[in-house]
């Protein structure tokens, strides 16, 4: 394959160019933006795998811009936090962002997470050009009015399909392949992220985000439950 294209949008021009940089010697082909209306122009022009976006930027903030991109496109976004965006850091992750990174940040710690995303992105994009091009093998999973299809990468509540990013469908697949099973925040990072966890926070913020798009009501829900200081299962039904 080519190599991957990174969209970098962040208002500091410093952070900008030396992400960009670093990104470059590390082998990608990288776009810049210093604000969310820039980046999305970049989208319509271009393929992008993955983007890396700022919170706080002048014309569009990096919500903003995650929010609109999330209607069209579904690869990884890394957001970019000060310590003091920490409720703006959440609603990212709410509104379709799959991981971030907080200012001030080692290069080495945003290249592993670039590096993490892309290897799931990869494999979700294999998967859903098998089910397109293989015969069906059926790997599908029901929870009462909850369905998931591993080959068509659909999931559907009471018949109504639910979008979801592919970081949380393969977080979903995984507790719905084991019914009744509870997984650790910690788990769950490890058979996802195929590595040692980073940090687990992400993970509570994806599992609200799910039951969101699964429950009639997220704060009594029936499919995905919460096991106190120990985890997270589908519930049998």
């Amino acid at each position: 394959m080519e190599a991957y294209h990174i969209l970098i949008v962040e208002d500091d021009k410093e952070i900008l160019d030396g992400v960009g940089i670093y990104m470059k010697n590390q082998g990608y082909e990288v776009f810049k933006a210093q604000n969310g209306l820039e980046g999305l122009k970049i989208l319509e022009k271009e393929e992008i795998h993955l983007a890396i976006i700022d919170i706080m930027m002048p014309v569009m903030d990096g919500i903003t811009m995650t929010m609109k991109l999330r209607e069209h496109y579904d690869f990884p976004v890394i957001m970019l936090s000060a310590k003091s965006e920490e409720i703006d850091k959440v609603t990212g992750l709410n509104i379709g962002a799959d991981d971030y990174v907080t200012k001030p940040f080692a290069p080495m710690e945003l290249m592993a997470r670039v590096n993490s995303q892309l290897r799931r992105y990869s494999r979700y994009l294999k998967l859903a050009a098998g089910s397109r091009t293989e015969e069906p093998k059926e790997h599908f999973y029901v929870v009462g009015g909850l369905e998931l299809n591993e080959d068509t990468v659909e999931v559907s509540v009471d018949g109504n399909p639910v979008t979801l990013t592919p970081l949380e469908f393969k977080i979903l697949a995984l507790l719905m392949r084991n019914p009744g099973r509870v997984f650790s925040p910690e788990e769950i990072y490890e058979r996802i992220w195929n590595e040692k966890p980073i940090g687990t926070e992400t993970i509570m913020v994806h599992i609200r985000n799910i039951r969101t798009k699964i429950e009639v009501n997220p704060k009594n829900p029936k499919y995905l439950k919460v096991v106190w200081g120990v985890g997270y299962k589908i519930e049998k039904q």
